[in-house]
């Protein structure tokens, strides 16, 4: 049974929130102020922590300070009737893991959860396994090209919106990058929910500028009770995070990315597979500069691969081969059987010529499952049944 700590100085906000809890088999401990808040936390060590931001004793900047320092596994989710950014990025800089503005409702709150906690069980929701088969994924292309939107008569038929793609999978909305395309996908989204809120997934392939131009003008992202889980590979320049947000610094944007009201999680993917609700998502790394991916999503009615930017393989294989000393008649003769499984002729080469040759079969090998063409979406669909 999973743990949860209510830090709260109101009763009655403890008492509904005790409630919300106990419905859903979690084990609950409550604590009126922020000293017996971290007293109860070091003792009882729970999943959760949910802390309010003005309390007697220690605060909630001072609890979460605290508690972090010593319970690192443990999420912290910062519940305050206070909209002030100062106040959200304080708590974050503190150690809360989320911060979310009361009235809270349980929706919101579990969708939180379930972002921070995934290997919690949850009390699982009652759906018929036929209603959900006979919802078909749905693909929506909203942005195509690559370098620079461009409007006008030769991009009529395909659009002149930077790369961004839209699925709907088994009750699960997933974004594929963040080209100029997914400010019109904002508008419609906000057209269709109105004031419900959205829960949506964002995968960026890599972050070179026409994949990721359109995050500022996302609408959803203005709105706070929408939660927006953004997910994506980096390292070659700096984290994802700090390359999302330099794009909206104030010198070229009036609104950081701090500053957006919505629930908005930026994690670095570090597996190549990982799940997005019931879509279970593998990537794989493309030959293109920098650290860029493309991804197949596997859902209840086929496969979707989205691979849109990579080279071409050849010339990359021939300057492998010029490097090290191996022929260009060599390197074709190797790759060429290497993409028919055929038994290859034996060669004399250097220790570096052998290097080369395992090099450019292991990316050879990964390019086979991925093929594609540069700056293009490829989008296929293969029926599982």
């Amino acid at each position: 049974m999973p743990r949860v700590l209510i830090i709260e100085d109101d009763a009655e906000n403890r008492r509904v929130m005790a409630q919300f809890f106990t419905r859903e088999d979690w084990k609950v401990l409550e604590a009126k102020d922020g000293d017996a808040g971290i007293e109860l936390a070091l003792r009882n060590r729970p999943e959760l922590i949910l802390c309010d931001l003005l309390m007697p004793k220690s605060n909630g900047f001072e609890v979460c300070r605290s508690i972090r320092e010593q319970l690192q596994p443990t999420k912290i989710i910062v519940v305050s009737g206070r909209d002030y950014g100062v106040d959200r990025t304080s708590a974050l800089e503190a150690g809360a893991d989320e911060y979310l503005l009361k009235p809270i409702s349980w929706e919101l709150l579990s969708s939180t959860i379930d972002r921070l906690l995934p290997e919690i069980p949850r009390r699982p929701e009652p759906k018929s396994v036929p209603e959900r088969e006979s919802v078909p994924a749905r693909i929506r292309l909203w942005g195509v090209r690559g370098s620079i939107p461009v409007p006008g008569k030769s991009t009529v038929r395909y659009g002149g919106n930077t790369s961004c793609v839209e699925v709907r999978a088994d009750g699960e909305i997933i974004i594929l990058d963040a080209g100029s395309g997914i400010r019109l996908l904002g508008l419609a989204l906000d057209k269709e929910f109105g004031p419900r809120s959205m829960k949506l997934t964002l995968l960026i392939s890599h972050t070179h500028w026409d994949h990721i131009q359109g995050l500022p003008f996302f609408s959803p992202a203005y709105n706070q009770k929408n939660l927006i889980r953004v997910l994506g590979y980096e390292g070659a320049r700096a984290g994802l995070a700090k390359i999302l947000a330099s794009q909206m610094e104030t010198p070229f944007f009036p609104v950081s990315l701090r500053q957006l009201p919505s629930h908005l999680a930026i994690e670095e993917l570090r597996e190549m597979e990982f799940q997005v609700g019931n879509v279970q998502v593998r990537s794989k790394f493309a030959n293109h500069p920098g650290i860029c991916a493309g991804y197949r999503l596997a859902t209840s009615s086929g496969s979707i691969a989205y691979f849109p930017d990579n080279e071409p393989y050849e010339e990359l294989k021939l300057l492998l081969a010029s490097r090290d000393g191996i022929s260009e008649h060599e390197a074709r003769d190797f790759a060429t059987a290497e993409t028919r499984n055929i038994p290859r002729r034996n060669t004399q080469s250097t220790l570096a010529g052998a290097t080369a040759q395992w090099t450019a079969s292991f990316r050879w090998r990964s390019m086979q499952t991925w093929a594609s063409s540069f700056f293009s979406i490829m989008i296929r669909i293969m029926t599982t049944r």
